[in-house]
């Protein structure tokens, strides 16, 4: 059911209109003002409330269209109704520049809410589709390669037309996706966490780093007394869903309380392991903690370091740790190190980079791409970019 506000100092309207909605069986107010809030209350009820569409009246022209400036910056891409008495043209020409595209009037006719309503569902379902594709990258034990492999998967989820990508590195006492890249940011995620009530357009450009169309967000100094609200973590990615077809995270594996958050917010879990034994036992030992939290049925594994002639097949390694291997990433210590040396990613053409890109065009559904390409003698010993579970 769609969760709706409705924003209307006028009580007879606002009431009005809560009895259609209810009516029409496919929306419930969640949240019901008769006074135009401010921004502060607003940002905190819309959060709180979990609210997909907003209906506000055109009662004072003024208040409506600092609401309206208000949530088209706070809350872009959030579906507006606006609720009116009249008709007039110049009415509907203040409301097209709101940017106010559904507009009911008072009395409300139920086919015309009904046919509103439809088309806001679809848009926040195009909206919602999104969510699935937070994507959580999770060491099955230290020095398994995670961040590396969280860094090539979103800046190879970036590199396709009209991705945006933000990587989080949520390894808040030993994170290292900044080292990676050589950057020397001024902000961390930390400091989104903690401006998360008050984010913005503007305050968000200033804490991520670009690259191309992936935004970073790395570690800030270590602090081992830093804490995290849990709840200022899904403001934050209620922010950040708005803005990014892919979020990608990278957990330090301690299995934090905030980190567990993260983790039922995203739609799929990637173990990180490598076929050693101890990696195995630990990465079995995760999930089989995230079973007892519901959350094992996103879980894959992305076996890093693979090699070709390991002692344990890759269905010895599935059944060991009860879940399937998405992708297998081969073993290239000198191209890895390179790259670090470098501060870059892996390249694209890469032998390892067309592994991440084949990963990442499996991830966002998208045939995978056909390379000709001489191999030289010792490739003919590691696994193949083909070797990507759909």
């Amino acid at each position: 059911m769609l969760r709706v506000a409705i924003i209307c100092p006028d009580q007879e309207m606002g009431a009005a209109l809560e009895r259609a909605l209810l009516d029409s069986r496919v929306a419930g107010v969640v949240l019901h003002l008769n006074r135009y809030p401010d921004a502060v209350e607003l940002e905190r009820l819309l959060a709180e409330r979990t609210v997909e569409a907003v209906f506000l009246s055109y009662e004072s022209p003024q208040r409506f269209a600092t609401v309206a400036a208000f949530l088209e910056k706070k809350a872009p891409g959030l579906p507006m109704v606006a609720i009116v008495h009249s008709w007039e043209p110049q009415v509907l020409l203040d409301l097209m520049r709101a940017g106010v595209r559904e507009v009911l009037n008072f009395p409300f006719d139920a086919q015309k809410l009904r046919e509103a309503l439809g088309r806001i569902q679809k848009l926040v379902d195009g909206r919602a589709a999104t969510i699935d594709r937070l994507y959580s990258f999770l060491p099955a034990k230290p020095g398994v390669g995670a961040t590396t492999v969280a860094l090539n998967t979103a800046v190879a989820l970036s590199r396709v037309p009209d991705t945006s990508v933000l990587l989080a590195d949520f390894d808040l006492n030993s994170g290292i996706v900044g080292f990676l890249l050589k950057l020397n940011p001024r902000y961390s995620v930390v400091d989104a966490i903690e401006h998360a009530d008050h984010l913005d357009q503007d305050v968000w450009a200033k804490l991520v780093w670009p690259l191309g169309t992936l935004d970073v967000l790395p570690t800030g100094r270590l602090d081992p007394g830093v804490r995290v609200d849990p709840a200022r973590i899904q403001l934050m990615l209620s922010f950040a869903r708005r803005f990014y077809r892919v979020i990608c995270v990278d957990h330090s594996g301690m299995m934090e309380k905030y980190s567990l958050e993260l983790l039922r917010e995203s739609g799929r879990i990637f173990l990180v392991t490598t076929p050693e034994i101890p990696a195995l036992h630990l990465g079995a030992e995760k999930i089989r903690f995230l079973r007892g939290l519901d959350l094992a049925h996103r879980v894959e594994i992305i076996l890093n370091r693979a090699q070709a002639r390991s002692l344990l097949s890759r269905e010895q390694i599935e059944q060991m740790l009860g879940a399937a291997i998405r992708a297998s990433i081969p073993n290239d210590y000198a191209a890895v190190h390179q790259a670090i040396m470098a501060g870059q990613p892996l390249g694209e053409d890469s032998r390892l980079g067309l592994h991440f890109t084949e990963l990442a065009r499996s991830l966002l559904e998208l045939p995978a791409i056909t390379v000709t390409k001489k191999r030289r003698f010792f490739e003919y010993f590691v696994p193949a970019p083909a070797q990507i579970s759909r």
